[in-house]
């Protein structure tokens, strides 16, 4: 694994959480991107080297949706670059940890990405993500 690559937070509403967060930040989302196979619409922030996601669901079958509805609005998960993600899931598989999908899907921010399951992180969803070349 490089580096974080970003923070993910879980909104109700989109449009109010940039105000807030535009705000807090003294900057504008750099992006604004709807996920159809994730059921999610992301903003993205970046304060230096530090990127924040906010997903809210764009359906009641989204995994944010359930997740807002079991724990609220908040903390998400943590992702992680890293250089090569098919051998990165398998080095984890390797490991023990349980990936919550066999094959990197497209994610947002033009990132291949892939989850493990929080019970093997200590309760923290954990997401690979590389950059798609």
């Amino acid at each position: 694994m490089k580096n974080v690559e970003h923070i993910g937070i879980a909104v109700k509403e989109l449009a109010a959480a940039e105000k807030l967060f535009s705000t807090l930040f003294n900057a504008a989302p750099y992006k604004r991107e709807t996920v159809e196979s994730e059921h999610v619409s992301t903003s993205f922030f970046q304060i230096n080297q530090t990127k924040i996601e906010l997903l809210e669901a764009t359906n009641e079958e989204s995994a944010i949706a359930k997740f807002i509805e079991k724990k609220g609005e908040g903390f998400h998960h943590i992702a992680f670059e890293v250089g090569d993600i098919h051998s990165e899931m398998q080095r984890l598989q390797d490991e023990g940890f349980t990936l919550l999908n066999a094959e990197p899907k497209i994610g947002a921010d033009n990132k291949l990405v892939c989850f493990l399951h929080p019970k093997g992180t200590s309760g923290i969803l954990v997401e690979l993500c590389q950059e798609i070349r």
